[in-house]
């Protein structure tokens, strides 16, 4: 093949264009976008749903004090500020009581604003669009090429189905675990996996908050979680077996679980609501290593996927975003490539770090699923499942009686 007919192929004249190609539109992505795009950076964003739809999707909500700032560094905190609502307490259930943990009054006395994901990323987006940002919706990242070099193309599918390619000179893997830029990753890659072999329901019930805090409890059957979201809508959590489908249970059995193992009728009643949505999600995790490969830079779930248990995703996602906008900006208008060099280092640090505390937090709340013993092999008083019970009392015990513990916990809660 010849150079001008590869040139018409590959880099023909009618191919958009833009310095950087921003796969996925969630907080990591829009924020990137935004960011980007206040700098003079010209920018794409490349999102496979419509615009009703990102609306909809509803995400966690719980926001960091390091989120906030850093939305309200860059005046993009307008709408959390008026419609946010500060949180800083948890309470923990288990068969030997409960105890409360105002974590605002613990460590650096950091809070929560509960404001859910989903009005984030609406917020996020109009800026992006008011200020003259370019988003392609119903447009499906396919894969990423020429990663290694200065010119790497993205081709995508457009609402019409027809296929086209992006060149940029950056590509920001915004995209999730199962987006186009995982799947372009160079062969050899190191995805470190971890499944817990737990699995929850989870559930938007059309209720008031029961409780004034994030509710952990700890019970036999299983854990079950409370999360205020709005006024008018509560999150719960139901530990199920591995493979149950969202809607195999009934609303009389989801209440009757929620009532027995968050002991409702030793500590209060649970206000009742319709379901209105569920989803089943396996308590796995994974970081991907380095996060930068070529011309191609992952951030958000493409970069590492966290379990809820601690409610770190979407804070990750942003601060990831900040830094990524940053290094980009200080490499394609300054010629200073030091910081883009770093990014993978620098965040993968604050990944570990979470990932770190999730997991324990997940060993925290339930007990570790224990390998087949054979019979004959079993300790006749107690077991793997009787030892990893008395390791959570021990845990629950020292996060209730040890300022110290207490301390930790508050600081890695909030922080990142």
């Amino acid at each position: 093949m010849t150079d001008r007919q590869n040139h018409s192929e590959t880099d023909r004249p009618t191919d958009p264009a833009a310095q950087v190609v921003i796969l996925g539109a969630g907080p990591a992505g829009l924020l990137l976008g935004n960011l980007l795009h206040r700098a003079g950076i010209d920018s794409v964003v490349l999102e496979r749903a419509d615009r009703d739809h990102l609306h909809a999707r509803a995400r966690a909500g719980f926001l960091a004090e390091n989120t906030v700032r850093i939305l309200d560094r860059h005046g993009l905190a307008d709408g959390l500020r008026r419609h946010g609502r500060p949180h800083a307490a948890c309470e923990f259930r288990t068969g030997d009581g409960r105890f409360r943990l105002d974590y605002a009054r613990l460590a650096r006395g950091e809070r929560h604003t509960v404001y859910p994901q989903q009005h984030l990323v609406a917020d996020l987006l109009t800026a992006y669009l008011d200020a003259g940002g370019r988003v392609h919706f119903g447009t499906e990242a396919l894969r990423v090429l020429d990663t290694d070099g200065e010119r790497p193309t993205v081709e995508a599918r457009g609402p019409d189905g027809r296929q086209v390619r992006w060149r940029a000179r950056y590509v920001a893997g915004c995209d999730g675990r199962h987006g186009a830029a995982r799947r372009s990753l160079p062969a050899g890659t190191a995805v470190h996996h971890h499944d817990h072999g737990l699995s929850w329901l989870g559930l938007l019930v059309e209720a008031p908050p029961s409780l004034d805090a994030v509710g952990y409890a700890v019970h036999e059957l299983g854990f079950a979680g409370h999360m205020a979201r709005t006024e008018r809508i509560t999150r719960y959590y139901l530990q199920c077996e591995r493979g149950t489908p969202p809607d195999a249970w009934d609303e009389d059995r989801i209440w009757h679980e929620l009532n027995v193992r968050m002991r409702a009728a030793e500590h209060g009643p649970l206000r009742r609501g319709s379901v209105v949505q569920r989803t089943v999600v396996d308590l796995e995790c994974d970081v991907v290593e380095p996060l930068r490969h070529g011309s191609l830079l992952l951030a958000g779930d493409a970069a590492s996927m966290l379990t809820p248990s601690a409610a770190k995703g979407a804070n990750l996602a942003v601060l990831e975003a900040e830094l990524l906008a940053g290094a980009l900006v200080d490499d394609l208008a300054r010629g200073d490539g030091r910081a883009l060099a770093g990014y993978s280092e620098r965040c993968l640090e604050h990944i570990w770090r979470a990932q770190e505390f999730s997991h324990w937090m997940v060993r925290l709340l339930h007990a570790a699923p224990a390998p087949p013993v054979p019979p004959a092999a079993r300790a006749p008083h107690g077991g793997p499942s009787g030892y990893d019970a008395g390791l959570r009392r021990a845990r629950l015990e020292a996060l209730r009686t040890s300022r110290a513990q207490q301390d930790w916990f508050a600081e890695n809660y909030v922080g990142l």
